[in-house]
């Protein structure tokens, strides 16, 4: 989803990046404190657990979004002497936040609506239903999310920002978490209690998965992994259309935020001068700063090769 978002991302002033990147933030988190409070309220004195998880995670989702404000404002500091491209990498530390957040989140409630669901079936429970109140709640907490990430999700194709991304990808969570609860509390008015619990485990499972993606890209981030498959077809077969270049040694890849640094080793003709194979170099550095908008920076560095040879 990432590697998407950086390919049709609109080319954004960095102020105007940031002031956006800011707001789906803080648009966030003040929903998720009012969600945070009426449900973990609600679900307590209206006796619903499926609502009361439900609380739980969005009280979680409270504290990660104070920790992702952090990142994101540090992400827009400008350049100094020790960071030379700037902090845009503390957008996938925030990424990575988030994705820890969601899988500790998604274990603890998979592991209470288990307990629940045993507890109900051993008759450890007490025979009070869910009130009428908690179904109003969760089916205004899922308009509420279906709002919230269709805007956090246009706003992280605009701005690129893996944090963005993965906010859009947890509220998409939170709108399955709340129809679980409306399924729930729903059977739980008509009687079948259980299917409360139940439904409760396996949209954790759901967020559990959500999490893992989110964590895989936003390590692939910090670990310097090239974006994909597409990406290096792209590289590759711009570099190979310059004339001089024989073949390619190897791809590397840099990535801060949404702009990437590329490290490209080539070959040449081992016959040609070396002012030669500096102009070939120059001539790939300035087609992939040309045709690929995210480029912040490529070094290309060559080696000889005969030319008859194979690579």
């Amino acid at each position: 989803m990432i590697e998407e978002a950086l390919e049709k991302a609109e080319e954004l002033a960095p102020e105007q990046r940031s002031r956006q990147s800011n707001q789906a933030v803080l648009l966030t988190l003040i929903f998720n404190v009012i969600l945070a409070i009426v449900k973990t309220a609600i679900g307590i004195l209206g006796h619903s657990a499926a609502l009361l998880a439900d609380g739980i995670n969005s009280t979680s989702d409270v504290v990660y979004n104070i920790v992702v404000s952090f990142f994101v404002r540090a992400a827009h500091k400008p350049a100094d002497d020790e960071h030379p491209y700037g902090h845009t990498q503390f957008e996938s530390v925030g990424a990575l936040v988030v994705g820890a957040f969601v899988i500790t989140t998604a274990i603890t409630i998979f592991w209470d609506s288990i307990k629940s669901l045993f507890d109900y079936f051993n008759g450890n429970t007490n025979d009070e239903g869910a009130a009428q109140i908690t179904l109003w709640i969760a089916l205004a907490t899922v308009i509420i999310k279906i709002i919230l990430t269709i805007y956090t999700h246009r706003v992280g194709k605009r701005t690129a920002n893996a944090t963005i991304i993965a906010l859009a990808q947890d509220h998409r969570n939170d709108i399955f978490s709340a129809l679980a609860v409306v399924i729930g509390v729903t059977f739980s008015l008509l009687g079948f209690r259980w299917v409360d619990p139940l439904a409760g485990a396996l949209v954790a499972v759901m967020i559990f998965k959500t999490g893992y993606d989110i964590l895989r890209d936003s390590t692939d981030d910090l670990m310097d992994t090239l974006p994909g498959k597409v990406l290096t077809k792209q590289i590759s077969d711009l570099t190979l259309e310059v004339p001089g270049v024989i073949g390619i040694d190897s791809i590397k890849a840099h990535r801060f935020g949404r702009y990437l640094v590329i490290n490209l080793a080539i070959f040449v003709d081992g016959d040609i001068s070396v002012d030669a194979g500096d102009a070939i170099a120059d001539e790939v550095e300035d087609i992939l700063h040309e045709k690929i908008d995210f480029v912040r920076d490529v070094h290309v560095h060559f080696h000889s090769k005969p030319h008859n040879s194979r690579v």
